[in-house]
C-alpha cells in the first residue's frame, strides 16, 4: 500500500512542481520591425464535452492570434498551431505566460512563416483536464483534435491539412501534445513538447494519511477550492483517469479508500501514462513532419522528458532534445518566440508544398 501511496504523491508533485512561477517569465526583448497581429477572442461548442458530470463549460473561450497580413491578403491561406495551456490557469493567463500577441509577431519579425495561433481553454472545475477522454471531466482530448480543429478550419483560413497543423503545450499542456500527439497524427504533422508533466507514475516517498483525510473531506466540486494545490491537483487528475459516472457526488475514484490502496485505480493511473503507452504509437509518431522536446535545467520534470526523448532514439524516430538553463517557467516565452514558432516555420507546410 505505502508504494502505491508514494506513486499517488509523486504525480501530484509532478504538477505541484508547476504552481510557484506560474506567471513570472522571461519577456524577449521587443522586435523593432515587427507588426501587429490580431488577437480574437472566441467561443467554441465542445461537443465532446456535452453531458460532463463536473458541469465543465461547455461554451470554450479559445483566443485566435492572426498573423499581420491575414486581413489584407484575403485568398492567402495559412498553417495553424494549436497550443495547449498547463494546470491551474486558462486560455488567457497562458497568453500572459508566453507574452502573445508579442511573442509571435517577434518571431515573424525574425523570419518565420507566418501562421495562425490558437490557445484553447481547458481549466476545469478541479483546475486542469488533462486534455484526457472522461465522462467526468468531458472528452477534452476529442475538444482539442475534433471540435477545436474542425470550428477553425469553418472559419479562418487555413490550410485544412494535417501536415499545417502543428501542437504545442507547457506542463500539463506538454502532457496533452505528448497524449494527443501520439494518438492523432492524423490530425496534426509536426509536434513540440514543452516541459511536459505526468509522463510515468512515479514511486518513492513516504505515504501522507494527512492528505488522504483531506482528499476525503471533499463533498463537492466546489469544496476542492479551498485544497492545497497538490491536493486540488490529484482530484484533476482523478477525474481525468480514474472517472467514475457511479460514484457522486465527485464521479471519481481515488487511490485509496478508507485508508486501503486500490490497485485498480492506481492501474487506470498508469494507463493514461504517456511514458507506458508510446510504444503503442510508434507507427503514429514516425509519421510526424518534426518532433521537438525542451525542458529547463532546473526543472523538476526534466527526467522523464528525457525518458521519452530516448524511447523515440530508440525506435529511430526524428526529434530534437534541447535541456536549457532555466526552471519550469522561466523561460517559456522567450523559447516560445525563438524555438517553438521557428520550428513550426520550418516544419508545417503552406502553398503548394503540402502533402
Amino acid at each position: 500500500m505505502q508504494k502505491i501511496l508514494s506513486r499517488v504523491a509523486m504525480i501530484a508533485l509532478g504538477l505541484a512542481v508547476l504552481a510557484p512561477a506560474q506567471v513570472k517569465t522571461e519577456v524577449p526583448p521587443v522586435e523593432a520591425s515587427a507588426k501587429p497581429a490580431t488577437v480574437e477572442p472566441i467561443k467554441i461548442h465542445g461537443a465532446a464535452l456535452e453531458g460532463n458530470l463536473e458541469a465543465n463549460a461547455v461554451e470554450r473561450d479559445v483566443l485566435v492570434i492572426l498573423p499581420p497580413s491575414y486581413a489584407k491578403e484575403k485568398k492567402r491561406r495559412y498553417p495553424v498551431v494549436y497550443a495547449l495551456h498547463g494546470y491551474s490557469i486558462g486560455a488567457e493567463q497562458w497568453s500572459k505566460e508566453i507574452h502573445v500577441p508579442q511573442t509571435i509577431e517577434g518571431a515573424f519579425a525574425k523570419g518565420a512563416q507566418e501562421m495562425i495561433v490558437v490557445l484553447p481553454d481547458s481549466k476545469t472545475v478541479h483546475n486542469g483536464s488533462m486534455y484526457s477522454s472522461s465522462v467526468t471531466t468531458g472528452d477534452f482530448e476529442q475538444f482539442i483534435a475534433r471540435d477545436v480543429v474542425a470550428y477553425i478550419d469553418a472559419h479562418y483560413r487555413t490550410i485544412p491539412k494535417r501536415t499545417s497543423r502543428g501542437l504545442v503545450g507547457h506542463s500539463m499542456g506538454g502532457y496533452g501534445a505528448s497524449r494527443i500527439g501520439m494518438r492523432h497524427s492524423a490530425v496534426f504533422g509536426s509536434l513540440y513538447i514543452m516541459s511536459p508533466c505526468c509522463m510515468s507514475p512515479r514511486g518513492g516517498g513516504p505515504a501522507n494519511p494527512a492528505m488522504e483525510k483531506a482528499l476525503a473531506a471533499v463533498k463537492s466540486p466546489a469544496d476542492s477550492a479551498t485544497l492545497p494545490f497538490g491536493l486540488r491537483a490529484q482530484l484533476a487528475t482523478a477525474a481525468a483517469w480514474s472517472p467514475n459516472p457511479k460514484n457522486p457526488p465527485l464521479y471519481l475514484d481515488l487511490p485509496t479508500k478508507d485508508g486501503v490502496a486500490q490497485p485498480d485505480v492506481m492501474a487506470r493511473w498508469t494507463a493514461n501514462a504517456p511514458l507506458a503507452f508510446v510504444h503503442q504509437y510508434i507507427g503514429n509518431l514516425k509519421m510526424y513532419r518534426g518532433i521537438s522536446m525542451d525542458v529547463g535545467d532546473q526543472d523538476g520534470l526534466k527526467n522523464d522528458a528525457t525518458k521519452l526523448h530516448e524511447v523515440l532514439d530508440t525506435y529511430g524516430i526524428a526529434n530534437s532534445f534541447e535541456i536549457y538553463s532555466g526552471t519550469h517557467t522561466s523561460a517559456v516565452a522567450v523559447r516560445f518566440q525563438n524555438y517553438v514558432m521557428p520550428f513550426f516555420s520550418k516544419n508545417l507546410c503552406s502553398g503548394t508544398n503540402c502533402q
